[in-house]
Parts: structure tokens; C-alpha cells; sequence
């Protein structure tokens, strides 16, 4: 993959803070024909530079009144485990994000659910209900930030 220049990294940090841009509206901030921003985004795409772009959304209004995280450790562990877990998971729509640890747990759930019943059911059924399962932690989450700032290491 050819190394990203200053061009790139001006694109990914107004797309990492605003995926929604237009193609027109993108290029006329970089200074850039529409044309060549549409190119060089396409091939950040195809050398997976951009994976996805994602919206966020009030998960209140949509009926997701709380937020809350799941560490669990895992016993046994294996790669099989750890992949089964992750595929089933991910179809839940209380799911919304995973996060495969090195440390003390092995995976973190953030999750969305309507009430502390659904909080609590959700957790039986689709967590401590696993045999691979051994430990759950569960935490409310009060405020979710994300930061619309691109990290940069190339200084």
C-alpha cells in the first residue's frame, strides 16, 4: 500500500469527525479537484485505510434508555471460543460494540437495552447463560463520548 501523504491524513481527519461530508464538500475543504478526493478515498477504501463510516445515534430515541458494559473472562479459551462468542453476539441488537481484550477479561460488551429488567435478563440469557462464560462484570455507563479527533502518529 502506497503511504498515506498530507492529502490523506487532511481527508481521514474531516472524515473521521464527519462521515456524512459530501464528496464536493470534502474536496473544496482540501483544496482538491472532486474528482481525485473521490479517488483517493476509494483507495483508502480498497487498501482498508476506511472500513466503514458510521452514524451515531441517541440510542433514547430509539427505546435505549440505558448503556451499560460487560467484561467476562472466558474458560476455556481458544480461538474457536472466542470466535463463536464474538459471531453470536453481534447479532443481538442490545449489541453495540465488542472489544477482544488482552488483560483481566477477555471481552467487553457495550450494550443498549430499554431498562434494568431488559439489563438484567439480557445478561442472563445471552452472557452468564454460556458455559464458556465464567465471569461477568457489569457497569452502567452515564455519558458516551467519542472524541471526533483522528489520532495522528505521523509526527
Amino acid at each position: 500500500m502506497k503511504k498515506l501523504d498530507d492529502i490523506d491524513l487532511r481527508i481521514l481527519t474531516i472524515l473521521y469527525k464527519d462521515a456524512d461530508i459530501t464528496n464536493k464538500e470534502l474536496a473544496s475543504n482540501i483544496g482538491i479537484a472532486p474528482s481525485t478526493c473521490l479517488e483517493r478515498v476509494k483507495r483508502m477504501k480498497n487498501n482498508n485505510v476506511i472500513n466503514n463510516a458510521f452514524i451515531d445515534i441517541d440510542f433514547k430515541s430509539v427505546g435505549g434508555n440505558i448503556e451499560a458494559i460487560a467484561a467476562i473472562r472466558l474458560q476455556p479459551y481458544s480461538e474457536a471460543i472466542v470466535n463463536k462468542l464474538r459471531d453470536d453476539l453481534l447479532k443481538l441488537p442490545e449489541i453495540i460494540s465488542l472489544y477482544h481484550m488482552g488483560g483481566s477479561y477477555d471481552y467487553y460488551i457495550h450494550m443498549s437495552v430499554k431498562d434494568s429488567e431488559h439489563l438484567r435478563q439480557f445478561v442472563f440469557q445471552a452472557i452468564t447463560s454460556r458455559e464458556e462464560v465464567t465471569t461477568v462484570e457489569t457497569s452502567m455507563i452515564f455519558e458516551h463520548s467519542r472524541s471526533g479527533v483522528l489520532p495522528n502518529f505521523t509526527n
